[in-house]
């Protein structure tokens, strides 16, 4: 057992033994470090404006991310390279090929948001040599100005794309086998990590079954993986977490396969690891991966962190529910399996039993011939939490009834929940527009949703039923008039 966290930060080696748990990434740089660069915005990982990248060993390969410094806690940076914007300009001044071309593009204004928006467009330079317009703007999803119309940050992107100086130049490339030697001698250990500052403590545990062990012993402790929830209950709520056990370091909860029997996701794959071969499988879930936070959140935030929460309005619940996904438990005593949709009992409570910890998720191969799709309805359409998500799966028999069918929403209760009304209301009819209309009002006994600032209760119910609507249209190649149904609820 050991009392210190090593990571790298810019071109330096750092031991780290007297932080406390909840100490985020931006205060440990900008009043320890005085690197005062990237900038605290909202610190809620909503603006950019703290943007950082982080590299670590992802299957063998050094992969760097942006992610939000203000929600992400130095705990998680074992073994990890952290590089800021005062690292990017050459040893003589020269400016990185992406900070001048903000410079060229006049792509700064007020400059408060500058460096975050230079950090997500550097991530961007190393990761696609041509980005795609569409492809810039989804790097730049999560970062915020209120000076430029982006605009002119976006034709930087552009410019940048063409211009890819030697690797002596960039620090990145330049310093690339250093750094994945150093972080390999890092990883080499795999002893488990106590930090102790002022009553609290924050433990990196150095296995799995280390972990299963740490949480026997403290079965209240808060598991914190991507951080991307748990960093705002410190940020915004102040509320206290101890012990803390950061477990985004463990590769084998990162792990992702997909065979002729499923799909089965290690609780710790991001939402940006994951997104390929999901994406792949279902098109449906990539769509819905494409709005979940910005990019530095799809890149910190995890699916089992999401499922593990609980929260009834996360997204991969319903999406993930529709599909027939179960969830695996495990502990010191052993694992279990469960249907997804159990694992929610009401409003804050799950099935995890003292000391479980989410393990993988596992989705199994539906019909080919199934339809399959996932509505995010909220006011904003990218950086935005749910009004309310949801999920359809429904495949026909040969005379075009419905023979399987499974909805799930989420923002309609206390929990992620299936329509099992509607669904009883479908099976065995024809998929027909007649059938839909008939159906609808069973929603009225699956839910019963509540008032809050995102919608109204009426909005949701009406809401639930037109996405069933919308669901029949896409699958059912009939497009109808709308105005068939009552006006208030067209």
């Amino acid at each position: 057992m050991t009392a210190a966290i090593r990571f790298i930060l810019n071109g330096e080696e750092v031991s780290l033994s007297d932080f406390a748990p909840t100490e985020t990434l931006l205060d440990y740089l900008r009043l320890r470090r005085r690197l005062t660069g990237s900038k605290e915005g909202c610190a809620e990982g909503d603006c950019g404006a703290c943007t950082v990248l982080v590299g670590r060993l992802i299957g063998g390969a050094l992969r760097y991310e942006s992610v939000n410094a203000c929600i992400r806690f130095v705990g998680s940076l074992h073994g990890t390279h952290v590089v800021t914007v005062e690292h990017l300009a050459g040893k003589d001044g020269r400016l990185h090929p992406v900070q001048q071309a903000m410079v060229d593009c006049h792509g700064s204004q007020c400059g408060f948001c500058t460096p975050g928006f230079i950090m997500s467009l550097y991530g961007l330079w190393m990761a696609s040599e041509n980005p795609t317009r569409a492809e810039i703007e989804t790097a730049l999803q999560g970062n915020l100005c209120r000076c430029t119309g982006y605009e002119p940050i976006v034709k930087a992107a552009e410019q940048v794309a063409a211009s890819r100086p030697s690797a002596l130049f960039d620090p990145i490339e330049r310093d690339r086998a250093e750094v994945m030697a150093k972080l390999w001698t890092i990883r080499a250990s795999s002893e488990t990590i106590r930090v102790d500052k002022d009553d609290r403590q924050a433990i990196i545990p150095g296995s799995l079954s280390d972990l299963a062990g740490v949480l026997a012993e403290h079965p209240g402790a808060t598991i914190v993986a991507g951080a991307t929830d748990v960093g705002l209950w410190v940020t915004k709520q102040m509320r206290p977490i101890n012990p803390v056990v950061f477990i985004n370091h463990l590769t084998d909860l990162q792990t992702l396969t997909a065979d002729e029997t499923g799909i089965v996701i290690g609780a710790g794959v991001t939402y940006a690891q994951g997104f390929e071969v999901l994406e792949s499988h279902y098109p449906a879930l990539g769509r819905l991966f494409d709005r979940l936070g910005g990019q530095q959140v799809r890149n910190m935030g995890t699916i089992g962190g999401n499922i593990a929460n609980g929260s009834p309005i996360g997204d991969t619940p319903p999406a993930l529910i529709a599909l027939g996904a179960t969830v695996t438990l495990r502990s010191a005593s052993g694992s279990r399996t469960l249907p997804l949709e159990q694992y929610f009992i009401t409003y804050g409570k799950q099935d995890r039993q003292q000391g479980e910890f989410v393990e993988k998720i596992t989705i199994p191969h539906g019909s080919e011939e199934a339809f399959y799709a996932v509505y995010k309805i909220s006011k904003r359409r990218d950086e935005d939490i749910s009004a309310l998500c949801g999920a359809f799966y429904l495949t026909l028999d040969g005379e075009g009834c419905v023979e399987t069918c499974r909805i799930a929403f989420g923002g309609m209760a206390g929990t992620p929940k299936r329509a099992t009304a509607v669904e009883n209301a479908l099976i065995g009819r024809p998929w027909s527009w007649n059938t839909v209309a008939s159906v609808r009002d069973a929603f009225d006994e699956d839910y019963q949703p509540l008032t809050d600032w995102r919608a109204t209760a009426e909005y949701r119910t009406i809401t639930a039923k037109n996405l069933l609507t919308r669901f029949f249209l896409e699958t059912a190649g009939q497009p109808q008039e709308l105005s068939r149904f009552e006006p208030e609820e067209a």
